[in-house]
């Protein structure tokens, strides 16, 4: 047997996918780095993303769905960028669908980019600029001995549509909520307010009333971008713990309800983001106001407001997140043409099936 390559001809010559194995604040964020190939006459990443939505997206259930995915964890892939001033473009994967653009999976990206060598690492700092189907994201990587000890990312600006809306919920009432943009489209519930408490312990409860919540929500209201009408319609749910004060910053918990049916693990970058135009908008948080956000395992995403602007008709804040990341592993992942499962499967004991409509 030659140990030199040992992959067998057959998958050798299918689906083989070379993947760095990472993880930001404990939420997984795997990066696709070979193996898949560029989407031809897009003119965008969003293009690209809607390429491989409609075409590829046996790409996404491969990979996330079991038996080499779970429901906890995300996947990027790293592809050529449409926009000549970024260094390098990505698309994010989640378990239901691909999204424009994610706060953990950037600090995943960019991490396996400069310690894989994939963009120079520059000591003490790198400033890269990303493509994403949301738009340019720059990011500023502290550098220390090869590693990238920290990545703080300026995110695309985030509105509010909604303060208060109030949505009826089969079985809970009538809950108030807040729309926001972040990245993502997020309805917010302060968990106090609705009888919640926010704890690792608790994420079951959490999950299934966050699901119940964001279902009713994309049933009753249809958030559009301004400056995009294909983005639309609700894709995340958080629950807001109570802002604390802590000598010039605040610090408050909260947890992010992802489809189909899981906790965050990480404090959300994206709602990160929609958390602070909401509290912006409220007069709780300050232009330059650092806020740390902490998830249910007790990680934290310090993060700020570096300054306003307009999108569209809506008042718009311009928010920077902070956070780290770690490889954890390197992978080979190949579809044997003869595998019964060449997209996955999900199993209801984890994906929440019985949950959902």
């Amino acid at each position: 047997m030659d140990f030199r390559n040992p992959l067998p001809q057959r998958l050798r010559d299918g689906l083989n996918l070379t993947i760095i194995t990472v993880h930001a604040a404990g939420e997984v964020g795997d990066v696709i780095i070979g193996g898949v190939s560029d989407p031809p006459n897009c003119k965008s990443m969003f293009e690209k993303m809607q390429h491989f939505w409609k075409y590829n997206d046996n790409i996404r259930n491969l990979i996330l769905q079991e038996p080499r995915g779970r429901a906890s964890m995300c996947t990027n892939l790293v592809l050529p960028p449409c926009d000549s001033r970024a260094d390098a473009g990505f698309l994010i994967m989640e378990s239901d669908e691909w999204v424009p653009m994610s706060g953990s999976n950037t600090i995943c990206t960019t991490t396996v980019l400069l310690e894989m060598g994939m963009i120079e690492m520059k000591e003490p700092t790198t400033k890269v600029s990303l493509d994403t189907a949301a738009g340019l994201v720059t990011v500023t990587a502290e550098c220390e001995g090869g590693k990238c000890k920290s990545v703080a990312f300026d995110n695309v600006p985030s509105f509010v549509w909604e303060l208060d809306c109030p949505i009826e919920v089969p079985g809970l009432g009538t809950v108030k909520v807040d729309v926001a943009w972040g990245g993502m489209i997020y309805v917010l519930v302060d968990a106090e307010s609705a009888g919640m408490e926010i704890s690792s312990v608790n994420g079951a409860n959490l999950v299934k009333v966050g699901e119940m919540i964001k279902r009713a929500a994309q049933a009753q209201i249809m958030p559009v971008h301004p400056e995009n009408a294909e983005i639309k319609g609700v894709s995340n749910f958080v629950w807001m713990g109570k802002p604390e004060v802590i000598g010039e910053e605040i610090r408050a918990y909260n947890a992010v309800v992802v489809s189909p049916g899981r906790l965050d693990r990480s404090p959300c970058g994206t709602g990160t983001c929609a958390r602070m135009t909401v509290m912006h908008a409220r007069g709780q948080l300050k232009v330059d106001q650092v806020l740390r956000h902490v998830s249910p395992i007790g990680t934290e995403f310090p993060s700020h407001i570096r300054g306003l602007t307009k999108v569209g008709k809506y008042d718009a804040v311009l928010p920077t997140v902070k956070g780290s990341a770690w490889i954890t592993g390197f992978k080979q992942v190949v579809l044997d043409p003869q595998d019964p499962f060449p997209e996955g499967f999900r199993v209801g004991d984890a994906w929440h099936l019985g949950d959902r409509k």
